[in-house]
């Protein structure tokens, strides 16, 4: 399959133009990909738009194609949102690689009680941008059309919120509904996935209280790098996005 390479600035494109890349990209195509004139690849802007073509140019500094076809993907609607718990080690970076793969439109990175990371001060910019890179390699590595969002660190008292627009299934191992029993409706979707030593009462308490379900995978306790693609791949299989 055709490597995909990203120009976020990309606005539009069609059949016949000549399409460069310059920069980071153009040299990840030549040294790494060691992508060579008379291949195919895809370039996109991660908004759903998508140009393939016969690379004529690959050196460290240029990526040059022409473009033989361009594809335009609406966005998934509705759209999965991850609320993934900031985690130790590199368990949270997982989850989020992970859910990227498996077709998730955003993340959103949150600081809850029982979260042994904590980002603060410098660390707050520093650990978003993590993720965003993190996040933009995981949708070229599975050939997306769009590149889903991080938003930015949200507390407890945020999350709550969005369950007055968006419908918001906490994953809780004690919780009495399955998520396989959740009907979905024309709401966004935004799962929430605790840390290492769970969603403390108080936060479940706040976050049921705004409308949030609470809903369980099964029977297993999963790690918090596993319940968020686990709990994704489920709401696929019920969106038919599978």
């Amino acid at each position: 399959m055709a490597s995909l390479y990203l120009r976020e600035d990309l606005d539009d494109v069609e059949v016949g133009a000549r399409l460069s890349l310059t920069g980071a990209e153009a040299k990840h195509a030549a040294t790494v990909n060691r992508t060579r004139p008379g291949e195919s690849v895809l370039i996109g802007n991660g908004r759903g738009l998508v140009a393939s073509g016969e690379v004529l140019v690959a050196t460290n500094t240029e990526l040059t194609i022409d473009v033989e076809a361009v594809s335009r993907v609406e966005r998934p609607a509705p759209a999965i949102t991850l609320v993934q718990a900031l985690a130790k080690g590199d368990r949270d970076e997982l989850a989020i690689q992970a859910a990227t793969e498996l077709g998730v439109d955003a993340v959103v990175p949150w600081s809850a009680a029982r979260s042994v990371s904590r980002w603060e001060g410098a660390k707050v910019a520093k650990g978003r941008e993590r993720w965003t890179s993190i996040v933009r390699e995981a949708a070229k590595q599975s050939i997306r059309a769009w590149t889903p969002e991080v938003g930015e660190l949200a507390t407890t008292k945020q999350l709550a919120a969005l369950a007055a627009t968006a419908r918001v299934l906490v994953l809780e191992p004690d919780a009495e509904e399955p998520l396989t029993g959740i009907v979905p409706d024309d709401r966004g979707l935004v799962l929430v996935v605790g840390p290492e030593g769970g969603i403390a009462p108080q936060e479940l308490a706040a976050l049921r209280d705004a409308g949030a379900e609470l809903v369980r995978l099964g029977a297993t306790v999963l790690r918090t790098s596993t319940a968020g693609p686990a709990a994704l791949a489920v709401l696929n299989a019920a969106l038919r996005r599978w």
